[in-house]
């Protein structure tokens, strides 16, 4: 079991690592030659892997991904898109890496909005709790794919963050951008934020960028931003009500902390920062502020925090807005890139005339 000491000291390693790839920092630049490195690692493996022969899903595939490590919104626009596509009556599945998924469970697994997302996840715990579809969590995303269609009937996947899943087929890639930060230094890790270099930008099917973009985009890309809701208790039994303004502590372990902080205080909350590492596993332990101010933290830190939350934990909901244009050119993608064989069944399910 980590100490709170060394939790803490993740923490502020993690903020100097992202103060350095998307702030005024400049250490992380020494690690240059490894960069170079890594760059090649990665476009040799992309190479190999789209050579070699792959499993070609009988049902569209969507990727949703990202070119650079920490948060860009993504969860919350998969969530926006599996609700317009259920709409145009599409059976939908998600099939996720899930941040440490393997440890003490049979894959590929189903999430359930009952699931320990110390076991299988956050991001899917929090969205199987949104959203009434399947998800399969495997680091195989092959194998979770396969799982939704034959197990599930889904006749539409949706990969979350498998853009650089390069043995999964794909028909249709969307990539997400963080608007505030855009890609940061715009070198490759270790020394920058970038998985891939800023071409593949060029490659995909659809950029999206999360909120107004700071800079420059060498792409053509879409907007969609994220609107806050009301806040909901932490622990389910809660019936109290929650503050309205004053000063909280905001609690946030993801790939941006501040943006969420920034959130909150437009809302009209004065906030004690607690930042800490995306996918952190919080303990009772880390909450120990010394006071009686109310918590407020993210909608997937909650998933973690629910055990033992206390009567002024509350989380903070947010919803895409995302323009009905950016849907239309998404479904035409599908229409058009989709796998052309069809059995019995059209893309949409319906039986075939």
């Amino acid at each position: 079991m980590e100490s709170k000491e060394s939790r803490r000291w993740q923490a502020v390693l993690s903020d100097s690592v992202l103060n350095s790839w998307y702030g005024s920092g400049f250490w992380t630049r020494l690690l240059l030659p490894l960069s170079f490195l890594f760059t090649r690692i990665a476009r040799n493996r992309r190479v190999k892997l789209e050579r070699s022969e792959r499993w070609q899903s009988p049902v569209p595939v969507v990727i949703v991904g990202n070119i650079t490590i920490g948060g860009t919104g993504k969860t919350p626009f998969v969530a926006s898109l599996v609700a317009r596509l259920i709409q145009q009556g599409f059976r939908p599945g998600i099939a996720s890496r899930g941040f440490g998924a393997g440890r003490g469970i049979h894959l590929p697994a189903e999430v359930l909005p009952e699931s320990d997302p110390a076991l299988v996840g956050d991001e899917p715990v929090m969205l199987a709790q949104q959203l009434n579809i399947p998800i399969m969590v495997d680091p195989d995303r092959v194998c979770a794919a396969k799982a939704l269609i034959e197990r599930k009937n889904c006749n539409l996947v949706i990969a979350d963050d498998g853009l650089q899943h390069y043995n999964l087929d794909r028909h249709v890639e969307l990539v997400v951008i963080d608007g505030q930060r855009m890609l940061g230094n715009g070198l490759s890790l270790p020394a920058g934020p970038l998985r891939e270099s800023p071409d593949r930008l060029r490659e995909v099917d659809q950029v999206v960028v999360n909120g107004e973009p700071s800079g420059a985009l060498d792409c053509q890309f879409e907007s969609f931003f994220l609107e806050p809701g009301a806040l909901k208790p932490v622990n389910g039994q809660n019936t109290g009500q929650p503050p309205a303004s004053g000063k909280v502590h905001g609690v946030a372990g993801i790939g941006n902390p501040e943006r969420f902080f920034r959130t909150l205080e437009t809302l009209g909350y004065e906030v004690i920062r607690h930042p800490f590492p995306d996918h952190y596993a919080f303990g009772k332990e880390d909450f120990q502020f010394h006071d009686h101010l109310p918590v407020i933290m993210t909608a997937k830190d909650a998933v973690k925090c629910s055990a033992f939350a206390e009567a002024r934990f509350w989380f903070l909901p947010v919803q895409a807005r995302v323009p009905e244009t950016l849907f239309e050119r998404i479904l035409k993608l599908i229409e058009t890139k989709g796998p052309k064989s069809r059995s019995d069944k059209d893309t949409h399910g319906q039986e075939a005339v």
